[in-house]
């Protein structure tokens, strides 16, 4: 993920608005469209607990602004039809998948940069902490924004032991961003003696805001 970009996130929270005109009530959608454009997202996942809302429609917007993909995942394909009429020409920039969120999320999408969890799915939190705890062992450099959406539907967030930052946002925004471990040598040659000193420095951020 590239650094921020203030032209990609305001560019794409404007787009949201416009495209959020057809749409229901928002969810914070402008803020999740300008976080992911400003990030330069370019593999973007939603996983929806139902039919795609203002939330898919706002990260499909930041897709069109920064030029990467997005798939949204879903559970059956009633949910499917419903989506993709609530997005209306918006589908057609969208990829539709039916399947376990979890299980797409730790294979299939493992390399996603921007994931989005609607926190009305039964198991949000696993996937959350799962995702998590995947990046602590990742080999990429990268590092990835994991959102959880529509919070506040849900009273576990009070007692929730998982590693994020709760943001008053729209029906409320589970926000972390993992980053692997890093572990660098220095050397280090003392001048007067001409000796070698090597030192292991090590970092590792669990959660950038």
């Amino acid at each position: 993920m590239a650094c921020w970009s203030a032209e990609n996130a305001t560019n794409a929270y404007l787009r949201t608005m416009r495209m959020g005109k057809n749409a229901k009530e928002p969810n914070g959608a402008e803020f999740i469209s300008a976080l992911a454009a400003g990030n330069n997202a370019q593999f973007t996942v939603v996983a929806c607990g139902g039919a795609s809302d203002s939330t898919t429609l706002a990260l499909a917007a930041a897709a069109q602004q920064t030029g990467g993909r997005i798939v949204c995942i879903l559970r059956d394909e009633e949910k499917q039809y419903s989506s993709k009429i609530n997005l209306g020409a918006n589908a057609n920039n969208v990829e539709f998948v039916i399947g376990d969120a979890k299980d797409l999320l730790l294979n299939i999408y493992k390399d996603s940069d921007f994931v989005a969890i609607d926190c009305n799915l039964e198991n949000h939190e696993a996937i959350i902490s799962a995702l998590q705890e995947k990046a602590k062992h990742n080999q990429n450099n990268n590092n990835t924004i994991v959102l959880g959406y529509n919070a506040f539907c849900k009273e576990s967030w009070r007692n929730s032991a998982l590693k994020t930052q709760l943001l008053p946002i729209g029906e409320g925004l589970l926000l972390t961003r993992t980053r692997k471990s890093k572990s660098n040598w220095v050397v280090k040659v003392d001048k007067c003696t001409g000796e070698k000193h090597v030192f292991r420095v090590r970092s590792y951020v669990g959660r950038v805001i």
